[in-house]
């Protein structure tokens, strides 16, 4: 390769061949057909397609949450189908980070310790994990909301806790499922300008769902999943 060519980041997440069907009754279901996807380091991607297209089956299937019915799936060079249950909480604990439509905060600890709790599943101790927790409240502009449960905030509150929460291990992918689905069109804005922020601060890839074409608009690669089958939009 020549000193002006540009090589692609390396693969972080790469889905080759992959299927999956479902059980229903005596029927065999083809929700995704022969899905091919490479996420590389620092890239971003939106996933297009209708309720039931099979979007949150793929993003399932990336991250290491559901098994294929036949293809492979790697994690940073990792394929998933010969891990245990434990090997992929581990690989999804340091490779990967979720965030959904629903914040998923647990109501009983405050936003830090909210936070902070993918480091202590990592091992970290509660001081260290307790300050990285902090500089992401700091992150996302609610550093003094630290000590407040997710009862005592907003909507738009809590989803940026999910998504310092999603970050604050540095994954290596963001896997985001409508992520603004359940805001209003300004704090959605403002949620994925944090989220596109972060990918470029961090350079952790970004791969959205989203119904919305404003937001695919903002991503560097687009996708359509129509008919189990997932064909680059321009």
């Amino acid at each position: 390769m020549s000193d002006n060519q540009q090589q692609r980041p390396a693969a972080v997440i790469e889905a080759s061949a992959v299927c999956k069907r479902f059980r229903q009754g005596k029927l065999d279901v083809e929700v995704l057909r022969g899905i091919d996807f490479t996420v590389a380091a620092g890239e971003s991607h939106a996933i297009l397609g209708t309720s039931g297209a099979g979007k949150s089956t793929l993003m399932h299937l990336l991250g290491g949450l559901d098994h294929v019915s036949s293809g492979e799936i790697r994690i940073a060079g990792q394929s998933l189908t010969s891990l245990s249950e434990a090997e992929l909480g581990r690989l999804r604990n340091w490779r990967l980070g979720f965030i959904y439509q629903f914040h998923h905060l647990l109501p009983e600890f405050s936003a830090q310790e909210n936070i902070a709790m993918p480091l202590l599943i990592r091992g970290e101790s509660f001081a260290a994990a307790g300050k990285q927790a902090q500089e992401w409240l700091a992150r996302v502009g609610l550093e003094s909301r630290a000590d407040h449960n997710p009862g005592e905030l907003s909507g738009g509150e809590r989803q940026r806790v999910a998504l310092a929460r999603a970050l604050v291990t540095r994954p290596d992918c963001l896997l985001a499922d409508e992520p603004t689905g359940n805001l209003d069109q300004q704090t959605a804005t403002q949620m994925l300008e944090l989220m596109l922020d972060l990918n470029r601060q961090i350079d952790t890839a970004l791969v959205v769902v989203t119904h919305d074409l404003a937001i695919a608009e903002r991503m560097q690669h687009r996708w359509r999943m129509q008919d189990g089958l997932l064909a680059s939009v321009s």
